[in-house]
């Protein structure tokens, strides 16, 4: 098959909504923007063998190449709407490309996502995602809106998906039951869209967890000009982890190892029951893990109350993490 005859196979008819007066087959998209509304867009690029194995399962790297762009748009609390696609394929692969929109389109359907454009052409394995939102005017949950005060908060459990990482490096053993858990923590990561959109009026910033705790919380830190306190005792760890590596190794990779796609965000005190009423709606845990103190932006490692020093820090693809 060429490239028009597989787009025209497995990429259309997936632009159903309202919305969307062109979608993919012309030489742009016409979207219908909804008045008195932001638009939230956001683009992420994942390669082969560096943010995925080559040989990874393609039903589950369709979803995980949209949930990692929809999980920007829950950063921000917006509504996600449309989503173009840049494949570049080795080769045409129709078993390979049928199982990857098998995974896109299911999650692209269950969020009300429309395809409206994009491209493919052959070269390394690797995939372009741009997610488009919407957002009430003046709704846009930030980085920089954090103060002293404020409780800092994370949804669901940390490290997960970096110990099904390391599981299939041969890095660390996962025995069952927590090995089938930790390898969908990676390999199928969950937007927080309706947190995101619950926390709107509710948080002062938010990010989502792509690349370490420890280094996107310091974002919020350097954004908003306040210093982090973090409580280790306090990091929300799950069975798996706590059963399969001791204390200091499930903080490091609850701090640094990335690829939760949880969101990060900050409450000041006033809010604090609005928050619990609003998350326990949505059926999203979520955990206290320290607060933003006045001082030098950065993020302070408190254990049983006093400074604790961890080697960690989050990864930065052009120094490998180290």
């Amino acid at each position: 098959m060429n490239e028009f005859e597989i787009i025209k196979q497995y990429f259309t008819g997936h632009s159903g909504r309202k919305d969307v007066i062109m979608g993919p087959g012309d030489d742009c998209a016409l979207l219908q923007m909804p008045p008195h509304t932001t638009l939230a867009v956001s683009t992420d690029t994942l390669v082969a063998d560096v943010h995925f194995f080559a040989d990874m399962d393609p039903v589950a790297l369709g979803h995980r190449a949209l949930a990692v762009n929809l999980s920007d748009l829950a950063a921000m609390g917006a509504d996600p709407c449309w989503v173009s696609l840049a494949l570049t394929l080795p080769k045409a692969d129709e078993a390979w490309i049928r199982g990857f929109c098998e995974g896109f389109f299911e999650l692209a359907e269950y969020y009300n996502v429309a395809l409206v454009g994009g491209d493919m052409t052959k070269g390394p394995l690797s995939i372009t995602v741009t997610v488009h939102g919407t957002l009430p005017e003046g709704k846009g949950l930030r980085r920089n809106g954090a103060r002293a005060g404020d409780g800092i908060y994370v949804t669901g459990t940390l490290g997960d998906a970096a110990l099904g990482l390391q599981q299939q490096l041969g890095n660390i053993e996962v025995r069952e039951p927590h090995l089938a858990f930790v390898r969908n923590k990676f390999e199928h990561p969950h937007p927080r869209i309706l947190a995101g959109q619950a926390l709107r009026d509710i948080a002062s910033s938010a990010l989502d967890l792509s690349d370490g705790l420890l280094g996107d919380l310091g974002h919020i830190t350097k954004a908003s000009g306040v210093r982090a306190q973090l409580e280790l005792e306090q990091l929300p760890l799950s069975q798996a982890m706590t059963d399969t590596v001791g204390q200091e190794q499930a903080w490091q990779l609850a701090l640094t190892g990335g690829d939760d796609y949880e969101l990060c965000f900050t409450v000041p005190e006033v809010h604090r029951g609005q928050l619990e009423t609003a998350l326990a709606h949505c059926g999203v845990k979520f955990t206290r893990i320290g607060r933003m103190v006045a001082g030098e932006p950065g993020v302070e490692l408190m254990a049983e109350g006093k400074p604790h020093e961890l080697n960690a820090s989050s990864w930065d693809h052009f120094r490998g993490g180290e």
